[in-house]
C-alpha cells in the first residue's frame, strides 16, 4: 500500500498566521483569550487549549477587562473593536489580510448603496464568523444568501451589489450571480451596470484547491479527507473529492478509520481543508501505514 499526503492541503496563510500569533503570545507567558474557535478543527483547538488559549464568545467578551484577546483570521465587526476600547482590552489582531480588504470593500459599497437606495448581498453562511464581520460593515443591513430560498429576501427593483464569503465555492458564486441577474431582468425588463454589480471576492488560495483536489482524487484509489466537522470549507472540498472518487471518506481523525475501506494494493491519498493542520494528516498517514503492515484483504 502506498500512502501520500496532498502537498497543497493544510492551513491557508490566514489560519497559519493566526495560530503563529497565538503561540507567540502564549510563549511570552501572557494569558490569552480567543474570540471563538481559532480554527474549525477540534483537534487543533484542544492542542492550543492545553497550551493556555481560552476560547470565549461575544457575551463573555463584554465581561472582560484589562486583558489580551486574539481576533482570529475570520475578522470581526466594528462592535468588537468598540468593546475592546471601552473595556481596555488589548486586541491581538490576526484577521486575514484578504478578509480585511473585503471588509473595506463591503463598507465602501454599503455607503454607496445607501446613497442609491440599493442593497448589499453576501453569498455565505449566516452566522459564520467571517460573515458576521462582513455584515457588521453594513449596520447589519446586508442580505445573506446561500440557498435559492434566500433569494426571496432581495428586492429586484433596487440596485444590488453582490460579494462572497472568501471561502465559498467559485462555481456556487457564479451560479448565484446568474440567478440574481436573471431575476433583475425579469423585474425590470433589462439590466444595466447600475442595477447589478457582482464582486467575486473568493480567496484564490482556497478556490484553487478545487482543481488540485480533483487531480489528487483521480490519482488515488482511496481518499481520506481529514477535517473538522464544523468546517464549511471542509464540507465543500470533501464533495470535490467524492465527485471524482467514490471511495472518498470524511474523517476527523484516525479513530474514525475503517479497515474495510482498504485493500493491500491501494494507493491512499490523504488531504484536508484550509483548517486542517499538517500534523493531523501526518498522524492519519502513520496510522494507515500501521494498518498496512497488518493483514488487509487483497
Amino acid at each position: 500500500m502506498q500512502v501520500s499526503i496532498d502537498k497543497n492541503s493544510g492551513y491557508c496563510f490566514g489560519v497559519e498566521f493566526a495560530i503563529k500569533m497565538a503561540e507567540d503570545e502564549m510563549d511570552n507567558g501572557d494569558k490569552l483569550y480567543c474570540l471563538g474557535d481559532i480554527v474549525h478543527n477540534d483537534m487543533e483547538v484542544n492542542r492550543l487549549s492545553e497550551k493556555g488559549l481560552v476560547v470565549i464568545d461575544r457575551e463573555q467578551l463584554q465581561q472582560l477587562h484589562d486583558c489580551k484577546v486574539l481576533i482570529r483570521a475570520h475578522g470581526e465587526p466594528p462592535e468588537t473593536y468598540k468593546t475592546a476600547i471601552e473595556n481596555n482590552i488589548e486586541l491581538i489582531d490576526a484577521s486575514c489580510p484578504v478578509v480585511l480588504k473585503l471588509q473595506h470593500r463591503v463598507k465602501n459599497a454599503f455607503d454607496k448603496m445607501e446613497r442609491e437606495n440599493g442593497q448589499i448581498v453576501i453569498y455565505g453562511k449566516k452566522g459564520h464568523a467571517e460573515v458576521i464581520g462582513l455584515t457588521g460593515q453594513t449596520l447589519e443591513k446586508a442580505i445573506v444568501v446561500m440557498e435559492d430560498s434566500d433569494l426571496e429576501k432581495i428586492d429586484y427593483n433596487r440596485p444590488v451589489t453582490l460579494f462572497s464569503q472568501t471561502t465559498k465555492s467559485t462555481k456556487g458564486f457564479y451560479q448565484l450571480s446568474e440567478k440574481i441577474g436573471s431575476r433583475i431582468k425579469s423585474a425590470k425588463g433589462e439590466m444595466t451596470e447600475v442595477d447589478f454589480n457582482a464582486n467575486d471576492s473568493i480567496c484564490r488560495q482556497v478556490s484553487n484547491r478545487e482543481p488540485q483536489l480533483q487531480k489528487f482524487s483521480q490519482e488515488n484509489d482511496v481518499i481520506l479527507f481529514v477535517s473538522g466537522k464544523k468546517s464549511s470549507n471542509g464540507k465543500a472540498l470533501y464533495q470535490v473529492c467524492l465527485t471524482e472518487n467514490p471511495r472518498s471518506y470524511f474523517i476527523e481523525n484516525e479513530s474514525e478509520l475503517n479497515t474495510e475501506w482498504f485493500h493491500a494494493e491501494d494507493k491512499v491519498g490523504i488531504c484536508g481543508a484550509t483548517s486542517t493542520p499538517m500534523w493531523l494528516m501526518e498522524q492519519v498517514k502513520s496510522y494507515v501505514e500501521g494498518l498496512a503492515e497488518n493483514s488487509l484483504h487483497a
